[in-house]
Order: C-alpha cells, then sequence, then structure tokens
C-alpha cells in the first residue's frame, strides 16, 4: 500500500515535511489548508496527517495518534492572530470575520472569548471577499497560518493584534495543541508497517530540520516573502512535541469545548505503538 499523507500548506509543516522524502518516504503528499484536510482524513481519501486537533476530536473512533508529535505552541504561536480595532472587551455583539480554513482556530477564539472574557455575544461570518480586505476597514478578524503572518507584518495603523496562544497560556499556563498526527484506522490495519516507517520517517526529517534550521530557513524565504530569521524565529518558537503537558492543554480545550456545546463528548487518547 502507498501512503497518501496530507501537507497542511502553512510555513509551520516545513520541519515535518522538508527532508521528508530524503529520510525515506517514497508516498503521495496531498496539499491542502486544514478544513480542507479534515475533510479528506474523514472520507478517507487521504491516509494520515497532521491535521486539526478538533478534527481528531470530532472522529476519534475513527483515527489513531502518532504520539510525540503536534503542532503546538507554549505561550504566542504568532500565526493563529486576531485582529480587532479594539481591546477584547469591546468585541461584545460585534461580527467577526473568519476564513473557515481552521475549526481548532475558530473554536479556541469562542472559548476564550466565553470561558475567560465574558464576552458571550460575538458571532462569526466568512466573508465574500478576502478576511485581509476588511482589516484596512476596521473589521475584526481571525486569520491563521501564513496569512496571519503575513497581516501582522503589514496590519493596518490602530488594529489591536491577539495572539491567541499567548492568550490561552496567559489564562491556562498550558500548551495549545492546534495540529496532531492523525492516522486513519483503515491505514493502520492495512499497513501498519507503512505507518511505523512514516512515524520514523517524521520523527528524523523533524530532526533533520532543527539541525539544519538556518539552511532551511534560507532555502524557503526565498519562496515566503520572509526573511531567513524570521522563519528560524518562527520555528524554534513552535512546539512539535506532544508530552504529557500537551496532552493535558489538549484535554483542557476539549472539555472547555464540551462544555460549551461545541463537541458532543470528550474524546479519549487513542496512540498508535509508533515506535
Amino acid at each position: 500500500m502507498t501512503l497518501r499523507i496530507g501537507r497542511i500548506a502553512y510555513l509551520n509543516v516545513a520541519p515535518y515535511f522538508h527532508y521528508l522524502h530524503e529520510e525515506g518516504f517514497t508516498g503521495e503528499i496531498v496539499a491542502g489548508v486544514p478544513s480542507e484536510l479534515n475533510a479528506m482524513l474523514a472520507e478517507g481519501i487521504i491516509d494520515a496527517c497532521p491535521s486539526s486537533s478538533y478534527e481528531y476530536a470530532l472522529h476519534s473512533d475513527d483515527y489513531f495518534l502518532l504520539p510525540g508529535h503536534s503542532i503546538s505552541s507554549i505561550g504566542p504561536v504568532h500565526s493563529v492572530l486576531l485582529f480587532t480595532p479594539g481591546p477584547l472587551h469591546t468585541l461584545m455583539g460585534s461580527e467577526i470575520a473568519i476564513t473557515g480554513e481552521s475549526a481548532t482556530s475558530i473554536n479556541l477564539l469562542k472559548i476564550l472569548l466565553k470561558e475567560f472574557c465574558g464576552i458571550d455575544d460575538v458571532s462569526f461570518k466568512v466573508p465574500n471577499g478576502e478576511v485581509e480586505e476588511l482589516l484596512s476597514n476596521g473589521q475584526s478578524a481571525l486569520l491563521i497560518g501564513d496569512r496571519a503572518l503575513s497581516a501582522a507584518k503589514d496590519c493596518p495603523p490602530g488594529l489591536q493584534i491577539t495572539d491567541l496562544g499567548a492568550l490561552w497560556y496567559h489564562f491556562t499556563g498550558m500548551p495549545f495543541v492546534f495540529a496532531l498526527g492523525i492516522l486513519r484506522r483503515e491505514a493502520v490495519t492495512k499497513s501498519p508497517e507503512e505507518i511505523r516507517k512514516l512515524a520514523k520517517q517524521l520523527h528524523e526529517s523533524r530532526n533533520h530540520a532543527f539541525a539544519n534550521l538556518s539552511e532551511m530557513s534560507i532555502q524557503l524565504s526565498e519562496k515566503t516573502g520572509f526573511t531567513a530569521e524570521q522563519l528560524e524565529a518562527y520555528w524554534r518558537g513552535m512546539s512539535y512535541d506532544l508530552s504529557d503537558g500537551h496532552i493535558e492543554g489538549l484535554r483542557l480545550y476539549f472539555t472547555l469545548c464540551h462544555k460549551h456545546g461545541l463537541l458532543e463528548k470528550v474524546p479519549d487518547f487513542h496512540f498508535f505503538p509508533a515506535m
């Protein structure tokens, strides 16, 4: 069986994928934003993906998790950003523009506003045009991934930027897990050895990346519009582990999603014995 794996089309996954072929992966890589890849995972179009933690919670009985891997923040994440024309308390009764690319980040924002900021009268809308166009008109908006990084560089004067990773850490003192290494159960059943190889290749690719981060940053800066220094600082500021602390932060997120009607139940954690 040839594995088909998803690659989120954001810079934050580069440490997993930049050297993946060099580490022996010969399967197919399918790129997309988190919402697209979540749908592909749910439908069985792809076998594995570093994908949305909220997607795992929705369909946990269909998945296994790769131990030790995540895309997380312990404090600022720099690429999940809320842009507002004033302080957060002024959001009551307002509308926030969203891209619809990541349910994990949208639900994180809902929890932060409701649970910790006492703001429960906010609506969310995917606009017809680009969210970035609304920022110049003072519209509140949530951007994620590379679009958030770019918008922060060119933020219109007067807008306040709130980093959701930093706000979660401020209130909880815990990491926030945006994405997990998710495996389709069918793929594990059909090709356990291929999945074990993939787990090893992802681990080695990530280690290769961080051992050569300056070189990788220079290579990718030419294609991204960010300097090598900006890219290296961004990756060094992320957390790619999945420790007990990460799991506890994720469990709290799922518990709060359930409390606020965003999940029917708090999922169990099913790990694939990868190594």
